[in-house]
């Protein structure tokens, strides 16, 4: 699993790069119209080619560097029979192929900076100007049995003829590729110095036959997203993974706490059954019929709320349909004390709810029946007050 998740950090290997001798290639820094289009600065590059080389077009290698904006951009070519055939044919395995100075371009320096690379038996050369674009690129060739000394002093008379009078950056080796986070850019590093290449200016940097490149551009891009895929598919499979290790988890959880219940569940049994005569005990002391409680209520104690005029013919207390609610049945001769007892009745403090509709009146008598609902607290017998030490 370690293994994995460190390749998975890793991320893809670097892009593979094909760094050419610098002492192949000629360089020329073209002038470039303002507000031109990449297509219109390819065209002046290879016209600009065309007009420097005793060779045609189509015996030269040849790419070129520019930035949107730049007034100038850096072409530079190799005649074709300056490689072998088996030095070009390990370029089909190539993303990119470049002269080595090229690994410099996709950095900014401050305006005069000169960038110093080394090679194996040469020494380059990149002069910046005040521009995005370097303004002039110069290598010399170096004695196999050059020393440190001799290689000191020709970079310094490689500095006197770029004319450079500002920053010196030089590296020790060429910069190397980086790993392709990213398919927008190549980049390259050496120690603290870092360059990115932009992919519009990949393609154009490359000395490739243009039409081999763009199906080696639709290569990489299927590279890229098969690698996404595969990124992807592995980090589903471990989250799968992590999830069944959860759900196992929570098994071996679920089943601890089943036998935890099963241990406890007489005890549980025994304390709800306790609890349960309890709460029985406890309804047959105080949740049952009063239904004299309640007449009392309704007429007083010396029938003083009852008018005399409303005589009661029955009296009904139904558990079923409610322990304090109490159904009376009456007559009058005088259907107006109906309203006026229902009135009364509706001011107690007792009484939750009352209504006294008359259902049916023949001749001087009124029939009615009444539905008194009760607060359960009312009914409840006053604890008595405790009788005075004497």
């Amino acid at each position: 699993m370690a293994s994995i998740l460190s390749f998975l950090r890793a991320g893809p290997p670097p892009p593979r790069v094909a760094l050419l001798p610098d002492s192949a290639f000629f360089t020329r820094s073209l002038p470039v119209p303002e507000g031109a289009q990449p297509a219109e600065v390819a065209a002046a590059v290879e016209l600009g080619l065309e007009a420097a080389s005793p060779f045609p077009l189509a015996q030269l290698y040849h790419g070129w560097y520019w930035r949107p904006g730049s007034p100038n951009a850096l072409a530079f070519a190799a005649y074709r029979r300056r490689f072998s055939a088996d030095e070009v044919a390990t370029w089909a395995d190539a993303e990119l192929v470049l002269p080595a100075f090229a690994a410099t371009l996709g950095q900014t320096p401050d305006a005069g900076s000169t960038v110093i690379l080394p090679g194996e038996d040469e020494l380059t050369g990149v002069l910046w100007g005040a521009g995005p674009v370097p303004e002039r690129v110069l290598t010399r060739t170096l004695p196999p049995e050059a020393d440190e000394n001799a290689r000191a002093a020709a970079q310094a008379a490689l500095l006197r003829e770029l004319g450079a009078n500002g920053p010196v950056i030089a590296l020790a080796a060429a910069p190397a590729p980086l790993p392709a986070t990213r398919d927008r850019e190549v980049a390259f590093r050496h120690g603290d110095f870092a360059s990115r290449l932009d992919a519009s200016a990949t393609v154009a940097v490359d000395v490739r036959d243009k039409a081999d490149l763009a199906a080696l551009r639709r290569g990489r891009r299927r590279d890229v997203v098969l690698w996404r895929t595969f990124t992807g598919l592995a980090a589903a499979l471990v989250l799968m993974g992590l999830g069944e290790l959860a759900l196992a988890g929570g098994g071996a959880w679920q089943r601890a706490r089943a036998q935890q219940l099963a241990a406890q569940k007489p005890l549980v049994d025994k304390i709800s059954g306790v609890h349960e005569l309890t709460r029985k005990i406890e309804e047959l002391a105080t949740k049952r019929l009063m239904p004299l409680e309640m007449m009392t209520q309704l007429t007083g104690v010396d029938l003083e709320r009852k008018p005399p005029e409303i005589q009661f013919t029955r009296i009904q207390a139904d558990q079923s349909k409610g322990l304090y609610t109490l159904f009376v049945e009456g007559k009058t001769t005088n259907p107006a004390k109906v309203s006026e007892y229902e009135a009364a009745l509706r001011q107690l403090p007792s009484i939750a709810k009352v209504e006294a509709p008359i259902s049916q009146v023949k001749g001087d008598q009124a029939q009615f029946t009444l539905t008194a609902v009760f607060k359960p607290e009312a009914l409840l017998p006053k604890e008595q007050p405790a009788p005075a030490a004497k």
